[in-house]
């Protein structure tokens, strides 16, 4: 049985617009707060190749003559090089915009273009992006495989759990969504994020509980699970 509540996400300081362009997760804020992962360490060059495809601005006089005849030559890429952050913090601002197939083709170009680089690693907020997208446009086996290789690769972060549980609400599979939660604090005590969400979890638990007891002649389970879709709705 699918929960009947839906909330808007909550994603660590994003805008209501931000929230919105994710899929409506029922009951659940998936967050997506990997700061640490996103500063650049001594070693890590920024990365010149072209990703976005930015229109560039409009000049005048000999400058703009002079990027007129730079964008007549194929071989010449004039982007600006971007560090691995500012790459990762670009994606995040095409998905909180909505913009996910966009954001999608990103990542895959960046995932590509750090293989052949042979990094060593794995950028860890891209990854978690990546699963993102995924959820975002509905692939939602997808974003499950990727978050519980997040878990096994990084059992220390609490967001990737979180997430997780976010997908496992979506189909309706509230314990395991209740198991990851705990997941989440147990990498995190202090996550409020999952604490918050797994307070909804355990109010949808309850009102299935109650439903099931309604349906074995509970008279006063009815009421009761009444009371708690209300809670749910707020």
């Amino acid at each position: 049985m699918s929960p009947a509540v839906a909330i808007v996400l909550v994603l660590g300081g994003l805008s209501v617009q931000a929230a919105m362009a994710q899929a409506v997760v029922p009951g659940l804020a998936p967050h997506v707060d990997l700061n640490a992962s996103l500063e650049d360490g001594p070693g890590k060059p920024a990365f010149e190749g072209k990703l976005f495809n930015d229109p560039p601005p409009p000049e005048g006089g000999w400058k703009g003559l002079a990027k007129l005849l730079e964008a007549l030559t194929p071989s010449v890429d004039t982007s600006v090089p971007l560090t691995a952050s500012e790459i990762t913090s670009r994606i995040s601002q095409m998905l909180d915009q909505g913009r996910n197939e966009e954001a999608l083709e990103v990542i895959q170009k960046r995932t590509a273009q750090l293989e052949q680089q042979g990094g060593i690693g794995t950028d860890v907020q891209l990854m978690f992006l990546h699963g993102r997208a995924l959820a975002a446009l509905g692939r939602d086996a997808q974003a499950i495989d990727l978050y519980l290789k997040m878990t096994t690769l990084y059992p220390e972060l609490p967001e990737p759990w979180n997430n997780l549980a976010a997908e496992y609400v979506k189909q309706g599979k509230l314990d395991m969504a209740r198991d990851a939660l705990s997941m989440s604090l147990a990498a995190n005590p202090n996550y409020g994020t999952a604490k918050a969400n797994l307070g909804q979890v355990q109010l949808m638990l309850a009102q299935e509980s109650f439903r099931n007891a309604a349906r074995l002649g509970v008279d006063s389970a009815r009421s009761k699970a009444e009371q708690t879709a209300e809670v749910l709705k707020k």
